[in-house]
């Protein structure tokens, strides 16, 4: 394996596991701000228990996700130094505003939102976590701009061969980056929608006492996969032209058969959506003589998303292949000149921590979902009230 293959391939396996933590927080976020909105609303206890078991799923994700997203960033100035050079201007312009954003604006209101439970306001309590969720998707729209000006390089000019912004209007703007994003939410509110409904027909499947939650829940995960699936192939075809331009891109079997499962896989899902709502109306679903089986199967089918979204991901940067910026730098002249030693053991050290932390996120998930909504810890009330002026005993002050 040459020094170029081994940073690609470096970057496609740290890029698809970031992906993976990308899918359930963008994903999973509609659903718990869906839930404290009822729970405002309604004050009913099922909505509050409910916000708390799966926004518990959702911080564990996000916390993890976080520090993948840094091993992902490292690897641009580790292999890709010529991509910096030429258009690190550009591409690190919505690189640095998607960090300003993630790593300051949305964790600062995800800990104010942490924090406040029983301290805010109800509707302040939850006007911030939809702020954290509209944030999350800012951050979401900073990163497709910078991998659409990849693509389909616009509102810019090569001065002594080096990129600098032109027209800022045009660099948003762009289709690649555009239709890429609507398409990119779609498949995050299906894995979304997945987790949801997956965790509560399993829960269902036993019949635990939680069966109302779980019910109102898989109710909501049919209804935000629905709409995910619409976003994920409306927008999936319309930027069927950014996705193949790469002079290499219609000889290489994987994207052929990457993109013929991706499109087989969302149509299903598209299709399988229609059934779903309608078992929804009146909670047919749930009482079914062999609902039993129906839950068995939406748990199985969980990773479904999970894979397309993957596959998808293959699609889209095997298919830009030989650039690194179409037209304009190929990938052999972006990479370093670091010997293929060198990035291997990059490769070896790098992913094996980025596996590790998705490996430590999925176990972590799985219980967390298997243990159920009985005793979330976010949002418990504090055990014992505390007069403000009550002083600590010594026996309370030394522990």
């Amino acid at each position: 394996m040459s020094a170029v293959d081994a940073a690609r391939t470096q970057f496609a396996l740290l890029a698809g596991f970031h992906f993976l933590f990308v899918l359930v927080t963008l994903g999973l976020g509609p659903v718990v701000a869906i839930f404290q909105t009822r729970w405002a609303v309604t004050r009913r206890e099922v909505h509050e228990r409910a916000t708390r078991f799966w926004g518990q799923l959702y911080l564990v994700n996000y916390a993890l996700g976080i520090v993948a997203g840094i091993l992902l960033e490292l690897q641009f100035g580790l292999h890709f130094p010529g991509l910096l050079d030429v258009a690190g201007e550009v591409f690190g312009a919505p690189l640095a505003v998607e960090t300003m954003v993630a790593f300051f604006l949305e964790s600062t209101l995800l800990g104010l939102w942490v924090f406040g439970w029983h301290q805010l306001n109800r509707w302040v309590h939850t006007v911030v976590f939809w702020l954290v969720v509209l944030t999350g998707y800012a951050s979401a729209l900073a990163v497709m701009v910078a991998n659409g000006f990849l693509r389909n390089p616009v509102g810019y000019e090569l001065v002594d061969g080096v990129a600098h912004i032109t027209d800022p209007a045009a660099l948003v703007l762009n289709p690649a980056a555009v239709l890429s994003l609507g398409h990119v939410l779609g498949a995050c509110l299906l894995a979304g929608a997945f987790v949801v409904i997956g965790v509560s027909a399993w829960h269902l499947r036993r019949e635990t006492a939680f069966d109302e939650l779980f019910r109102r829940s898989l109710r909501t995960g049919v209804v935000v996969g629905a709409v995910g699936a619409l976003l994920a192939v409306g927008f999936g075809f319309s930027q069927f032209s950014y996705v193949t331009q790469g002079a290499e891109a219609g000889q290489h079997p994987v994207v052929g058969v990457a993109l013929g499962f991706m499109i087989l896989g969302g149509f299903a899902l598209f299709l399988g959506a229609i059934p779903m709502l309608a078992l929804m109306i009146g909670g047919a679903l749930f009482r079914l003589p062999f609902r039993r089986a129906v839950y068995g199967f939406l748990t199985a089918v969980l990773p479904v998303p999970f894979v397309l979204a993957i596959l998808g991901w293959l699609t889209r940067e095997i298919g830009r292949q030989p650039w690194v910026l179409v037209g304009v730098l190929r990938t052999s002249d972006a990479t370093s000149a670091h010997s293929a030693t060198t990035v291997l053991v990059s490769l070896v050290v790098l992913v094996g921590l980025i596996a590790t932390l998705a490996v430590v996120d999925w176990v972590l998930l799985g219980r967390l979902a298997r243990l159920g909504p009985g005793s979330p810890v976010l949002g418990a009330p504090p055990s014992q009230a505390r007069e403000a002026d009550e002083p600590l005993t010594f026996a309370e002050v030394s522990r």
